[in-house]
């Protein structure tokens, strides 16, 4: 299994600590993100974007995407100008991706309107992936207020729009569960991002993204299953870790945390 980490997952820590931190638990690469906002934290902590890429690969790590433009398919001039941005940061840091991340507060996901904004979203901004050189994940979320919800759905008008050169998908093991999703898209997905559901209380309907905690033996989202069928399936990209529990996030002993359990997921791989 190929490890990687979300920034998400560790957002207290310095852009240097992250980057560190992955080199460490022997990732191939990182996920930076621009939404910390409420942290205070901007993209590569102000970092200039050609000297934070410099920074991942002097530790031997790839930068495997920028996170994120969103509402990507409520499409607009602002929209357009954030993924422009995007893409341009993404070109001088020598990061591969940058994400899409759909309308997620109830609104757009009406049968027909939601395929509608997708369509339009993908082909405004596949020319200007094309342009850069740029592929763009797009990630399904599976809560019940989403505009996209199904991977199925995705693949179906990427692949139908002929846009399968520049974008993928996201296989979020958290939004597969979420979406009572079964199928496996391995040649559409472009990383897979884990984390592990422990709590016995909340249904599927009820969890959020506060759940997200590390995978270990009580996990509730069969993390397990998914990496071996995605694997089996053909996937050979990378699986980062993406946990948002506050919990999870002000561990004093993340590191130590973080190893153990890629070590416990990479045992029942091999089981």
């Amino acid at each position: 299994m190929k490890r990687a980490l979300n920034q998400m997952t560790a957002p207290h820590l310095s852009f240097t600590e992250f980057v560190e931190l992955a080199a460490n638990l022997g990732c191939v690469g990182i996920e930076a993100r621009n939404d910390m906002d409420s942290l205070g934290r901007p993209l590569f902590d102000g970092i200039d974007a050609a000297d934070a890429g410099e920074l991942v690969r002097a530790k031997g790590l790839r930068l495997l995407g920028l996170s994120q433009v969103y509402p990507f398919n409520s499409w607009d001039d602002q929209r357009r100008s954030e993924v422009e941005n995007l893409i341009s940061i993404a070109q001088k840091a020598g990061a591969e991706t940058i994400s899409l991340i759909p309308r997620n507060d109830g609104a757009g996901c009406a049968n027909g309107e939601r395929q509608a904004n997708l369509r339009i979203a993908l082909k405004e901004i596949y020319p200007m992936l094309k342009d850069a050189n740029m592929v763009a994940l797009v990630e399904p979320l599976g809560f019940t207020q989403s505009s996209l919800r199904k991977k199925s759905e995705l693949v179906d008008t990427i692949d139908t729009l002929h846009l399968g050169d520049r974008f993928k998908i996201v296989h979020d093991t958290f939004h597969h569960t979420l979406a009572h999703e079964t199928e496996y898209f391995p040649s559409a997905t472009g990383i897979v991002h884990i984390s592990g559901v422990s709590d016995p209380a909340p249904t599927t309907v009820q969890m959020t993204d506060a759940h997200r905690i590390l995978v270990d033996r009580n996990d509730r989202l069969s993390n397990i299953a998914q990496i071996k069928d995605l694997i089996a399936s053909g996937y050979d990209g990378a699986f980062s870790y993406e946990c948002f529990s506050p919990e999870t996030q002000n561990m004093a002993n993340l590191e130590t945390a973080l190893a153990e359990s890629f070590d416990h997921i990479e045992a029942e791989l091999n089981r």
